[in-house]
């Protein structure tokens, strides 16, 4: 469970970085602006990287959420570098990633109730020494 937290984390991460790297930018400022592309492409890779990571059971659990789709823009990505079209990839930060991020914070929500919370120290304890 705490793998799978830190996971969704990250892809909220990555979709919230996403979204502002084109917020406010048109395709052909994005093209032109090598840094801002490759923080584009490395954004959504690092969402689909840890979207191929999250384990079969909250993926199941999640099932309205498509884990799939940045694990397979993601190895568009990387394997064909080369031939990716910068429209897609813009329309996508622009119209797909708001309400996905909105899903992984749904699923981040129920993972942080799910999980139980900490047992407090008692208060007479000491703290561990060196």
């Amino acid at each position: 469970m705490q793998r799978d937290r830190l996971l969704v984390e990250e892809m909220i991460d990555a979709t919230t970085r996403a979204i502002e790297l084109v917020s406010d930018v048109d395709l052909e400022q994005l093209e032109a602006d090598r840094d801002r592309r490759e923080a584009l492409l490395w954004n959504f890779t690092v969402l689909g990287e840890a979207a191929m990571q999250i384990s079969p059971e909250l993926k199941s659990e999640h099932d309205e959420v498509a884990w799939s789709r940045p694990s397979r823009l993601r190895n568009r990505i990387v394997h064909g570098y080369w031939s990716i079209d910068l429209s897609i990839l813009h329309t996508t930060a622009t119209d797909d990633l708001p309400a996905f991020k909105a899903q992984l914070h749904s699923v981040l929500k129920t993972l942080d109730q799910a999980e139980p919370p900490e047992p407090e120290p008692p208060r007479d304890a000491q703290p561990p020494s060196p």
